[in-house]
This record gives structure tokens, sequence and C-alpha cells, in this order.
């Protein structure tokens, strides 16, 4: 087994399962392109006896069928050693075809079976669920050296017809895994075993264009320098991810179009919108469908959804948090941009220092718990949220990205700042901060709230640093 950064638990989870006495029945899910294939493969490799994935929707110029689907998995029989067998024609002819397999080649050891991208085989009234149903349930079950793992990108589907299965398959996981994007230290480790030399203030903007995302972070050459390495990936001639975006999408949501379209919308305000707002913004129908989209994007990771602090249910938020398409968005799809070394040659431009400070906010937001630990209250419950409240007469409005609002009624309200020098506070800021803090005040009296600077500089001492009650460091967000 090659070296696996982070994943410890889950690691451990998987071998603890691998070797108990029973039938384990183990599901992996989360974002493209976040590693499960890869961890499972380094993990249970030597343990396997069969071995399939499903074809994607995505790579093929005509739709794939269930013959396709189910010639893919004859492949797959005949690989593993399978004889004398003709394709099947049906899901259940399949897999009982690999239940054959598996007595046939049974020595009493465990047999581990890993089927990845199962969402891929489910095409439209194939009778795939029905069959998987029957082949856990009918025989799988009662294996007590059988491990059936199964794979999918696709996390609305794992949700819907696995891990919330309200029929045959209900309750019958043995385990459910989750595999989350890496975080700023597990990015810095996997960079470091790539013998790629990176700073940490640069390590952090790499995080704001991919997010943490260790298929994008192996793309880089370790000989080029963090814009070269973006030009190389985004806008040279062949750039590596020059049609990720659609791909993402495309090859993991059934409505492909409708999903691009709320992210769309959802990037040009880094706060979000309500419900109402995406569809009027949209025109899709906010019906079940509607609620259906919101909740396979939320579940993939792309979208969060949050109560502003101080708001009601009904006042509830949707907003994009995942990097690779922030930076997309703004630099791929609404800018155009034809330059092959664009990066390299516009890094000191206003733009790109506006987007660092949108994005260096949503890295913070996406490392909430090495900010509380920094701020020694890992223990004490809270919610995170960001508020809006817009202006009206003669008052201004005001945006807050991160309010940290603790069970202890304190709201630490943090400023995020991504420099390159050390930060000198203006009276004219200042001022700024205290009656954000004012306004606030006003709002919620109930609360205190503490001013919080999140920077990536260090604040320079002068008579208006100490309106910020509390400071976390670049090298806090690294624990």
């Amino acid at each position: 087994m090659c070296i696996i950064i982070g994943r410890e638990k889950e690691i451990e989870e998987l071998n603890r399962r691998c070797q108990s006495k029973r039938p384990e029945f183990i599901a992996v899910y989360g974002r493209r392109r976040v590693g499960k294939t890869f961890l499972i493969n380094e993990v249970l490799r030597d343990r396997m006896v069969f071995h399939h994935t499903g074809l994607s929707p995505y790579d093929r110029k005509r739709k794939v069928t269930l013959k396709d689907q189910l010639q893919n998995f004859y492949f797959s029989l005949i690989r593993h050693g399978m004889e004398g067998i003709n394709p099947p024609k049906s899901w259940l002819e399949a897999f009982f075809m690999l239940e054959q397999h598996l007595e046939r080649c049974n020595n009493g050891s465990r047999q581990v079976v890993f089927i990845d991208e199962l969402p891929w085989m489910d095409t439209p009234r194939s009778g795939f669920l029905t069959a998987l149903e029957a082949f856990w349930n009918g025989w799988g079950n009662a294996r007590h050296n059988l491990c059936l793992v199964v794979c999918g990108s696709a996390t609305s589907w794992m949700l819907d017809n696995l891990i919330n299965n309200k029929g045959g398959l209900y309750g019958r996981l043995t385990c459910e895994m989750k595999l989350a994007p890496f975080t700023l230290n597990e990015c810095e480790r996997f960079f470091e075993s790539r013998g790629i030399r990176m700073s940490r203030y640069n390590i952090t903007q790499a995080y704001m264009i991919l997010g943490g995302i260790p298929f994008y972070l192996d793309c880089f050459d370790p000989s080029f320098s963090l814009a070269q390495n973006i030009d190389r990936l985004f806008f040279n001639a062949k750039a590596k991810l020059g049609d990720e975006f659609d791909r993402l999408f495309t090859s993991v949501f059934d409505h492909a179009d409708a999903c691009m379209s709320i992210v769309r919308t959802l990037g040009r305000r880094h706060a979000g919108f309500t419900r109402e707002e995406i569809a009027e913004k949209t025109g899709i129908n906010p019906n079940g469908d509607f609620t259906t989209l919101l909740k396979a994007l939320i579940a993939s990771d792309f979208v969060k959804r949050y109560v502003p602090c101080g708001a009601t249910t009904r006042e509830e938020h949707y907003k994009l948090t995942d990097c690779f398409c922030w930076f997309w968005l703004h630099f791929k799809e609404n800018r155009g941009i034809a330059e092959i070394d664009y990066w390299e040659h516009h890094l000191k431009e206003q733009e790109i220092a506006s987007w660092r400070g949108i994005a260096f906010e949503e890295v913070c937001l996406q490392h909430v718990r090495q900010i509380k630990m920094a701020l020694q209250i890992g223990g004490v419950s809270s919610t995170e949220s960001a508020l809006v409240v817009k202006g009206s007469g003669k008052n201004d409005g005001m945006q807050i990205d991160l309010l940290i609002d603790r069970a202890d009624d304190v709201v630490n309200v943090c400023e995020m700042k991504f420099n390159k020098k050390a930060i000198s506070l203006t009276k004219a800021y200042a001022d700024k901060l205290t009656a954000r803090i004012a306004m606030l005040e006003e709002l919620h009296p109930e609360k205190t709230y503490h001013l919080t600077l999140v920077s990536t500089a260090p604040l320079q001492a002068n008579k208006y640093a100490d309106v910020f009650t509390s400071k976390v460091c670049i090298d806090e967000l690294f624990k």
C-alpha cells in the first residue's frame, strides 16, 4: 500500500470491517475527485476477489444503456476468471453470475467485492436496485466471509437509495462512510509527499482555487510555481481541468443543467440567496423537483444551507461552498479568458486581489473547527452563519461572512483578511468595524460580540489594533 495522506479513521474502519467475522455491506460516498476509489483500492486491493466500475454517462458520445452496463459487468466477470458464460440479459442474472463466481473461488478467506460508481449502473427502468437487493438479502448477508463495498460520487443517489432506503435495503448497510475534502493541514502533507515545496501562503491560495480535492492537487508539477501550475491546469490550450466544470456536474447529477444553473446563481453572492430568490433568478419552478436539486447539491458538498444569525428558519439561505466552482465561474466562465499564461501575468491586478478576499473567506468557513481551537472554544457548542443586513434610508447595510454564535452567548464576528504584508488598521476602518458591532448589538442586544481577525499576515500594533478582541493567524488554520 502506498502512502495515504489523512483518512486515518477511514483506513482503520475499513480494516476493522474487513477483518470482522460477519457479512459487511459498506457504502463510501463523497464529492467527485475526492479520492474514494483510491482509498478503497489501496486499503483493500490485496483482499479483492471482484472489482467492477460502472460506465460513466459523460464519457460516451451516446447515452449509456442497460445493455452497455450489463456488457461491461460481463467483461468484469471474465476478467476475474469466470468462464463459459454468456452476457447477462438482466441485472438479476448478472448478480446471480456474481454469486456463482464467488462460490467457485471461495476458499474460506475474506472475499472483498468492490463495485465502484454504483449510481451509474442504475439506468432508467433497469431493475438494478431490485437485483442488488436480491443479491444482498437473498445471498450475501448469509455469507460470513463476504465484504461488499460500494462507492459513488452521485451522493444524493447513494443517500436516497442505500443509506436512507425505505424498501428492501432498509437498514442493510453495516457501515457508511462519507469522504471529505482535505484540510489545509492535509494539503500541506500531500504536497510534501509529492516533493512540492510551497509556503503556507501559497498552499492557502492553492486551496482557494482547488479546494481540498486530492485529484486536483495531484495535477501539480513540482518544477513549476503556483502561478505556472494554475495556468497549466486552467488556461493553457490543453488545460488538464479545461472541461472539469461540465464534467463534474454531468457525471453526477441527473438534471445537470438545472444544478449548474443554481450553482451559477449562487456564485453571484458569497452570502447566497433564499430558496425563493434562487427560483426567481434561475427560472426553475420551486416545486418538489427543485427541492430535490437543492438537496442533491448539498449532499455533494457544493452548496450549504444555513439560517442567518438571528433569523428564523423561514429565512433559510443557500450558499455556494465549493472553491473550485467559485474560481471557475469567476475566471473561466464569466471572463472567458483566452490568455494561456493569464495567472502569471495578472497576479497583482485588483480583480485577482478582490477574488482572493472572497476565496479566503470560504477557506475560513471550511476551517471553523481550527478557528475555534485557536480561540480556545473548541468545546463550546456553536452555529456558524453569515449575515446580510440591507441598507435602508440613512442606515448603511452590512455583510458579515462568518459569525460563530456560541452557546455561552458570545458571538465571534470574524473579519477575514488575505494579505501578504502586515495589516495596518486605519481610523476609518476601525470606525467601520466598531459601527458594525454597534449595529449587531442593536439587532440582538442579548449577545456579546467579539471582533475576531483571521488573517494570513500579522496585525501591526497601533492605536486602532485593539478593536479586535482576538486574532487567528494562518498557522492556526493548518493545525
